[in-house]
């Protein structure tokens, strides 16, 4: 995902809202995403609109109150943020930055079990260690064709 149509904060509350409910007008969102009335309607409406721009939501404008959807779904948001974060921060290692965020907050006993049980099926999945590594090409004999 580019610099230029990363979500902000304000998006992802509202983008979250989105995906809960799968559609809605800005005053629905409003009314859900500032229930106290920190956020003003119209910073709701201009947040949506350049979410719009960005690529991040979608609108329907076949009827006079438009209509806001997640051009994309939670989990491909997520996986392209966390890619993103990995590239930027930890040079590409997943490894490191799946040790940073365990550091930063330690799992529930249910997320370390679901941790694990993911881990094993990964594990199950990845070539064994002899499948890795791949045989050097056998020295060409006296007509130079590979024995």
């Amino acid at each position: 995902m580019p610099p230029d149509q990363r979500p902000t904060d304000a998006e992802l509350d509202l983008l979250a809202a989105l995906w809960q409910r799968r559609k809605a007008t800005v005053r629905e969102l409003y009314e859900t995403v500032a229930p106290d009335e920190q956020v003003g309607y119209t910073t709701v409406l201009k947040t949506l609109q350049i979410m719009h721009e960005k690529g991040l939501v979608a609108r329907d404008e076949s009827n006079k109150t438009h209509v806001y959807r997640p051009a994309r779904t939670a989990r491909a948001t997520r996986r392209h943020l966390v890619r993103d974060l990995a590239a930027r921060a930890f040079a590409g290692s997943t490894r490191s930055l799946i040790l940073e965020a365990l550091a930063a907050k330690r799992p529930s006993p249910e997320e370390l079990n679901e941790l694990r049980a993911m881990l094993d099926a990964l594990d199950a999945k990845a070539p064994s260690p002899s499948e890795h590594k791949s045989e050097p090409p056998a020295p060409p004999d006296a007509s130079g064709e590979p024995t």
